[in-house]
């Protein structure tokens, strides 16, 4: 592995990326139609994304008698085909036309969501049928997240990258706000079945702002033409950055040990504190505000520049820290409270994370970086949603949340000394252009 570039070669590098772009204000992503049209519809179908997460981890816990390691396996199906797919998904992205490719990945998402809807409210739902649209669920995922994920910076170009990151960590959190505490009305009211048909029907919002954008208005970089070894190219190039190693190892050991509030807060809610479908909806909500808030101070920070590493290890250790705190605290409004300000670390955090990453990428890679990111971001779960679900069924609900947090600063003590020891917290972000493709 090569040396991080420290020293005279990190101060050249900083010298030769100096230069700030354009100042943003904290909306400025929206300024761009397409983007607009892109987030009018994410924010109603994110809604019922949310929506269904909570119906869906309810229903599991009613059909396995609130078993935690039936919630775990559910979650683990749910994101194992990123283990196979989002590498490839990352070359499909970087040859295909991303905006059509969306197209038909987000009808699939639509469809696993009406199928459950449908089993559900005819009242032939068993466990298993959950979880192989679990599985299907999360096949399409896998493939759309990093082609969504890369298809950000051509709807608004480098300099509004970091912003528009941003903004949509802020309408994520919005509907993450949202979704829980509808849905844990509705489930007491109607079932889990018509959350899942109301979220299918959301799905609608998206494929309209996708169809209704202008592809001549895209910055696009030059397509990679098909060829051999274009998986094991974005492989070695990732390999030879020993910048990007450290940061996707913070990333993964967080995501699949410290980000488990699928797991733990249904548990939490049921078992611990003896609640219902709202409680589970109410801590869930209580989490969105503060991933809400530190969205919200993300997209200030993004006009002020590039994101730093310094901000992201300070996010991490701030995580793991208030993750513990969460998991000892007696009673649920505490722990309530305590998810406040633990979501706003854990958005520093992330967001810091995929801005740095596709701003530090030259364009030809950066659906396979994409790519490779979301598998480590997400391709841990399989393992971690099982250990969590044991530790949480054989000892106590609140241990996920207790390990977790260590896990989170051990990951971010470690990340943070070999960033220092090899130059400074400061990672290169080469100047990189995208050619914006002019009106015909």
């Amino acid at each position: 592995m090569p040396a991080y570039a420290g020293g005279a070669e990190t101060d050249q590098l900083d010298r030769n990326t100096a230069a700030p772009p354009p100042r943003s204000s904290m909306f400025g992503s929206l300024r761009v139609r397409n983007y607009r049209l892109y987030a009018s519809g994410q924010v109603v179908s994110l809604v019922g994304l949310w929506m269904q997460r909570v119906a869906q981890d309810w229903l599991v816990l009613e059909l396995s008698d609130g078993s935690p390691v039936a919630l775990g396996i559910a979650a683990a199906l749910q994101f194992a085909p990123t283990l196979l797919l989002s590498l490839w998904a990352g070359v499909l992205a970087d040859r295909l036309d991303k905006r059509k490719l969306l197209l038909v990945l987000e009808t699939g998402l639509g469809l696993c969501a009406l199928v459950l809807g449908l089993l559900d409210v005819t009242g032939v739902a068993e466990l298993w049928h959950v979880y192989l649209l679990c599985l299907l669920l999360g096949a399409v995922s896998a493939v759309e997240t990093p082609v969504r994920q890369s298809f950000v910076v051509e709807m608004v170009g480098r300099d509004q990258l970091t912003n528009a990151v941003a903004l949509n960590s802020m309408t994520f959190n919005l509907a993450r706000m949202v979704g829980p505490a509808v849905a844990g009305g509705l489930i007491v009211f109607v079932g889990t079945g018509w959350v899942f048909l109301i979220n299918a029907a959301s799905f609608l919002g998206v494929l309209l702002g996708l169809f209704l954008m202008n592809p001549r208005e895209l910055h696009r970089g030059a397509p990679v033409p098909r060829g051999k070894g274009q998986l094991r190219e974005g492989l070695r190039y990732v390999r030879k950055r020993a910048d990007l190693v450290i940061l996707l190892f913070l990333v993964f050991f967080i995501s699949t040990f410290g980000l488990n509030f699928y797991v733990t807060l249904a548990v939490l809610a049921r078992n611990t504190f003896g609640g219902d479908a709202s409680a589970y909806g109410l801590l869930s909500t209580m989490l969105a505000v503060g991933t809400l808030a530190g969205a919200t101070l993300a997209a200030k920070r993004s006009a002020n520049g590039k994101p730093r590493l310094r901000l992201l290890i300070i996010g991490a250790l701030a995580f793991g820290v208030l993750e513990i705190v969460a998991g000892v605290l007696p009673t649920m409004w505490l722990t309530g409270v305590a998810l406040i300000p633990l979501g706003i670390a854990m958005m520093t955090f992330t967001t810091t994370a995929n801005a740095t990453v596709q701003l530090a990428v030259e364009p030809a890679m950066r659906g396979r970086v994409m790519g490779l990111y979301m598998l480590v971001f997400l391709g841990g779960n399989p393992v971690g949603g099982p250990v969590m679900g044991w530790l949480a069924e054989h000892f106590t609900p609140r241990a996920p949340l207790v390990v977790g947090g260590a896990v989170s600063i051990l990951a971010a003590v470690a990340g943070g000394i070999v960033l220092a020891r090899r130059g400074g917290l400061t990672l290169p972000i080469p100047r990189l252009g995208l050619r914006r493709r002019s009106r015909p």
